[in-house]
């Protein structure tokens, strides 16, 4: 749920929605680390002015911890 959220989320800002990609890693029983592989031209779109658009980004994502009961630390890197 979360996976498919982001990538449709992140597409929709992004210069090049074909380089975009996400990836969920299990890190503990309760917490998953959630890394989205962006173009370098799109990091600061996805992070946006002063980390505002990331962190709305995380408020949604910590909605689906309500229904999951797990906690997610969210990660934007760079490709090419």
């Amino acid at each position: 749920m979360v996976k498919e959220f982001l990538l449709t989320y992140t597409t929709l800002l992004a210069n090049h929605p074909e380089d975009i990609s996400v990836e969920i890693a299990s890190v503990d029983e309760g917490f998953d680390e959630v890394t989205i592989f962006a173009n370098s031209e799109d990091v600061g779109k996805l992070i946006g002015k002063e980390g505002r658009m990331i962190n709305a980004i995380k408020t949604v994502i910590s909605g689906c911890k309500a229904k999951g009961g797990k906690n997610y630390r969210v990660n934007v890197k760079a490709i090419g």
